[in-house]
């Protein structure tokens, strides 16, 4: 499977995905993705910043906000649409582009950082994608991404809960032996019934094919996260208690050596 098949897959699942997303049923995104991705974030403002998979621009648009000059990119025609709609109705300066994060439209030493949520563990060649990020950051300039845990989101994955139904952790599985390209179909907890599930590719690999991919590109990793929601946001949305309980998600920050230029 390749990005143009990836792509097809995601146009597909674009426009309901941001209306769910935008009506507020991407708990675990807004409530403890996101939020960790931006408190480990450093000082944007004033930088120039690439997106890569930048989806409905959710995110993109909050780097935005936070002083960043922003190109953002996705393969997902739909998705663009709505991310240059919400640009035209408050402008940003977000600058948006459709294009595979495996072959990125720029020079070399464009940005002063990049940044991926949630986006990596579902292209193919992700060796590919990794290396034309350090292509295009300056020296000195950093990448930080996060992706789902791939120690505890494998192909074999359940949840064990006590007599009540309580949940007490996950059985997981298959770790060594994953299987990239596989085809998996979920929605938002809670979304209308009216809304058929999404159909993804996974492209997993173990927590050392990651940092080695990292490593053998050339970026120094200088900051991991596995954020979980803290007592504010589960109270505000319980739902999201689970997250104390096994790491859904995994957030690095790595750097391209050398001064900034």
């Amino acid at each position: 499977m390749d990005d143009r098949e990836v792509g097809q897959m995601w146009d597909a699942n674009a426009e309901a995905w941001t209306q769910l997303a935008r009506a507020g049923y991407d708990v675990y995104r807004d409530y403890v993705n996101t939020p960790a991705f931006l408190a480990m974030l450093p000082e944007v403002s004033g930088l120039r910043g690439l997106d890569i998979g930048c989806g409905e621009g959710h995110n993109t648009r909050l780097l935005a906000k936070c002083g960043a000059a922003m190109t953002a990119l996705d393969i997902s025609e739909t998705f663009l649409r709505h991310a240059r709609d919400t640009e035209r109705e408050t402008p940003l300066g977000i600058d948006y582009h459709l294009a595979s994060g495996v072959q990125l439209p720029f020079a070399e030493r464009s940005f002063d950082f990049a940044t991926a949520f949630m986006s990596l563990m579902d292209m193919p060649e992700q060796d590919h994608a990794i290396r034309e990020a350090f292509r295009v950051i300056k020296p000195g300039g950093f990448f930080q991404f996060s992706i789902t845990h791939p120690c505890f989101q494998t192909p074999l994955w359940k949840w064990i809960r006590d007599e009540n139904g309580n949940k007490l952790g996950v059985l997981c599985g298959q770790y060594f032996d994953q299987k990239p390209g596989r085809i998996d179909e979920w929605i938002f907890s809670n979304a209308p019934a009216s809304f058929r599930k999404f159909k993804m590719a996974y492209f997993d690999h173990t927590l050392s094919d990651w940092l080695n991919m990292l490593l053998d590109t050339g970026f120094q990793i200088e900051r991991v996260t596995e954020p979980r929601a803290d007592e504010k946001a589960v109270a505000e949305c319980p739902s999201v208690a689970d997250t104390r309980l096994v790491a859904y998600f995994l957030i690095i920050r790595c750097r391209k050596p050398g001064g900034l230029s």
